[in-house]
């Protein structure tokens, strides 16, 4: 019988995001792929220390533990990796025990042609034009940053905090803050205040989270979200009234008027926090594991593109572009 992933959150994630592979990501960079793929054979049975998403993974694997025949979880590993040299990869997934056991190893062809194929929920990885691609393609994703070092992870429940606008809620509100400026903003916010906001790129996330969260009681239940944002009152009451519509409870919500969100977020403890703008997460993942989810077609004023029914055509990179800095080795 086939293995059905409908019912389950499915994570995928770059062998870079789920081990701190920046050593090897520097040799990649400096002497090119040749040198990579001689140092990862050379070295496939050393160990691989945690990356940005270790912690959020192993705690998320963790969930498949607590319903007796039930999992609602699965973890895809998704690389640019060739076969040879993401057998170091699965090495260090079986020395620190996870419980993943598929992936996709694409030798260095775009991964957003298969993120629709493991049917993806979110995508994490330390390459920016790979989440972009993803994001694009219609895919929830978000471009990690690197780990603070002394981070330590919540032990016996999972703490997940977002942003708002642009991340769980579309753009809208955000683009008239951007165009018009505050007083504009909180004038269109004011008049919408009792209209739900559309769904923004990790909005399915949410569901997926909630749904989870609905197989267990208040008192036992193993995951905590959050919604950390600079809105404030008046501005908040459309949070809610979105969240309603919705039918989503979040455990705690944060409306901060341009406070620093560092603080909230170290706080919270919060194993994974996801927001659109570069100095916001910059701040935040100086205290907690961080990912920036861009916006669709790359900037704030770009037109949307729809998502096509067809599958995304990318030319594959040129050594000497941009993308190819993750071409082997993600």
């Amino acid at each position: 019988m086939a293995y059905d992933l409908s019912g389950m959150l499915v994570i995928g994630i770059s062998s870079r995001a789920l081990f701190d592979l920046e050593h090897e990501n520097a040799i990649y960079d400096t002497e090119g792929v040749t040198a990579y793929s001689d140092y990862q054979r050379q070295h496939e049975n050393d160990p691989l220390e945690p990356g940005t998403a270790f912690p959020l993974v192993k705690a998320l694997l963790r969930l498949n533990t607590l319903i007796p025949d039930r999992r609602l979880v699965e973890v895809v590993v998704i690389s640019r990796n060739s076969p040879d040299t993401g057998l170091r990869a699965f090495n260090a997934i079986e020395a620190h025990k996870l419980d993943i056991s598929r992936a996709a190893f694409t030798g260095g062809e775009p991964i957003v042609h298969y993120l629709e194929a493991f049917k993806i929920d979110l995508f994490l990885s330390r390459d920016k034009s790979d989440v972009q691609a993803a994001i694009d393609g219609g895919v929830a994703a978000a471009q990690l940053y690197t780990a603070p070092t002394n981070y330590v992870a919540p032990e016996n429940q999972i703490r997940i905090a977002f942003d708002g606008d642009a991340v769980l809620f579309s753009r809208e509100s955000e683009q008239i803050y951007a165009e018009k400026g505050l007083e504009a903003f909180v004038r269109h916010e004011q008049r919408h205040r009792n209209k739900a906001m559309k769904e923004g790129p990790l909005a399915k996330l949410l569901f997926a989270l909630a749904e989870i969260q609905k197989q267990f009681t208040p008192e036992t239940c193993p995951v905590r979200i959050a919604i950390v944002t600079a809105r404030n009152s008046p501005a908040h009451k459309r949070v809610i009234h979105t969240l309603r519509t919705w039918n989503v409870t979040v455990d705690e919500a944060f409306f901060l008027g341009g406070l620093p969100k560092a603080d909230v977020l170290h706080a919270f403890g919060a194993h994974m926090f996801f927001d659109d703008q570069e100095g916001h997460v910059e701040l935040a993942s100086a205290v907690v594991p961080s990912g920036r989810v861009p916006y669709e077609g790359g900037a704030l004023g770009a037109r949307s593109a729809r998502k096509s029914a067809k599958p995304i055509l990318l030319t594959p990179p040129s050594a000497d572009s941009d993308v190819s800095l993750e071409t082997s080795k993600n």
